[in-house]
């Protein structure tokens, strides 16, 4: 492991697990069961569940790993090998700037849930924002051979993907506090969101 990835694993990736489990476990619904795609190592997954003993999540990912903290399915990367409306939520956590077509893999969350997604990821906004992202993807997924095609989006293009996709945010945090300071001054702050969107509910639902 390089340097810079020593550092990230002592003094980044903790932290950040443990904040990203405290968000998710404010906004997720009660009793649900989860999807969490491209979940990695399963770690965040099981940092939930520690919090949130009413939810259950499964896993799937491009990438299987050795050692994982949760069973992880193996997926294409497009297609997710699971029936349409088979669970309530699907995560996807800092997942859509590694796919070249966003839009698919979303259309393909919302088909297997049955109402709502949770979205973590980049918002391509500041001077150097561009490079900083890169940065931070680079250094926390190189080493692990996650593909980096580096697509980040404005926010301008997030609201038109969900325009396109016919969801609404009902709950976003902007400010996640994921690093100490002054690291989050440089790669926090207006580079980040996570949120909860869903689909409008149909007639039968109201």
């Amino acid at each position: 492991m390089s340097v810079l990835g020593r550092v990230h694993e002592t003094y980044v990736y903790g932290r950040r697990i443990r904040r990203l489990a405290e968000l998710l476990s404010q906004l997720i619904p009660p009793g649900c069961s989860l999807l969490d795609v491209g979940c990695g190592d399963g770690k965040l997954a099981r940092f939930l569940l520690d919090q949130r003993l009413d939810l259950n999540i499964e896993g799937v990912d491009v990438l299987l790993r050795d050692r994982t903290w949760l069973p992880v399915k193996p997926f294409d990367g497009t297609n997710l090998p699971y029936p349409p409306s088979s669970v309530d939520g699907v995560m996807l956590i800092d997942v859509l700037h590694h796919t070249r077509d966003p839009q698919a893999l979303l259309r393909e969350a919302l088909r297997v849930s049955r109402r709502w997604i949770i979205v973590k990821d980049h918002v391509l906004h500041g001077t150097a924002a561009g490079l900083r992202l890169r940065f931070m993807d680079y250094v926390g997924n190189a080493r692990h051979s996650v593909a980096l095609p580096y697509n980040y989006l404005s926010a301008q293009q997030w609201c038109e993907l969900r325009r396109t996709l016919n969801v609404k945010v009902t709950q976003e945090v902007k400010d996640l506090g994921l690093y100490s300071r002054p690291l989050d001054y440089f790669f926090g702050a207006g580079l980040h969101f996570i949120a909860l969107w869903e689909r409008p509910a149909q007639k039968s639902e109201a």
